[in-house]
């Protein structure tokens, strides 16, 4: 009955907490945004692993999860490596860009990948990219300031920047040439899926990462026999409310979890150094 530890750099991660609640509704969950120390995409691995420890010996010491799922692109790219090390009876999941999907279902092999810039440059990222090759053309789109817009529910500056970055990608559509596939390679762009819509189409397709990372942890968690049993405990199919944590402003995690959610759960300020 122990929970599982969720963090982001911020709010971003709430779109993988979500495919988490829906594939695993008898579970509880701890939620940490560090939004203090964000954005994660535009700082260096140095500073990235750091918080990606701090979180996770918090998470261990102060809520005694039994599994961590690191809800960020940039911060698996960097950390997972370092966080497995660290912890190596604890079962952590990472998530990276839907890049192998995209291959496997684009009609036209062009697919745009939007992330941050710290996840475009990761070993791991070059790693993955590479065992795809041949398979088709990636345009990558690094995306300075988009999670931050969406971090703070600016409206304009979130449709400028999907307008900006779209437009430099290339055509969308269905004709040879053309991106037909636009991989989300950060937690953070799920919530401004309108607005890229509105940009390039209803035809193109969106792959982003909550739903799988939720099947592996579902996974990972039966392997190990950790998963809750929805017979033996009071859950009868109704979704927990997670427990909502941050390291910047509560107001704005609240606000997020209301309307990305639509739950009314508090959310409490952590200090985590």
């Amino acid at each position: 009955m122990c929970p599982i530890g969720v963090f982001d750099s911020g709010v971003g991660g709430l779109s993988v907490l979500q495919a988490l609640q829906e594939e695993l509704p008898c579970e509880r969950f701890v939620y940490i945004a560090d939004s203090g120390h964000a954005p994660y995409g535009e700082r260096d691995d140095t500073h990235i692993v750091t918080r990606s420890r701090a979180i996770a010996h918090h998470l261990v010491q102060q809520h005694n999860i039994k599994a961590l799922v690191v809800a960020c692109n940039t911060a698996t790219a960097a950390a997972i490596q370092a966080l497995r090390q660290l912890h190596p009876a604890l079962p952590i999941i990472g998530i990276e860009p839907a890049l192998k999907p995209a291959a496997a279902t684009s009609q036209t092999h062009v697919i745009g990948v939007m992330a941050t810039r710290g996840t475009l440059n990761s070993e791991k990222f070059r790693n993955l990219l590479q065992s795809l090759h041949g398979q088709a053309t990636f345009v990558l789109q690094p995306c300075d300031g988009l999670a931050d817009a969406i971090e703070h529910a600016d409206a304009i500056k979130i449709g400028a920047a999907c307008a900006y970055y779209t437009g430099a990608m290339g055509r969308f559509g269905l004709n040879s040439g053309e991106i037909d596939t636009l991989v989300l390679g950060c937690t953070h762009y799920p919530f401004a899926i309108a607005e890229l819509r509105a940009q390039v189409g209803e035809q193109v397709v969106f792959l982003e990462g909550g739903a799988p990372v939720a099947r592996q942890t579902r996974r990972v968690l039966a392997a190990g026999g950790q998963l809750v049993d929805p017979a033996a405990g009071p859950c009868a199919g109704q979704t927990t409310t997670p427990a909502f944590y941050t390291t910047g402003s509560v107001g704005t995690l609240r606000h997020a979890v209301q309307s990305w959610l639509h739950l009314q759960a508090d959310a409490r300020s952590v200090l985590i150094e």
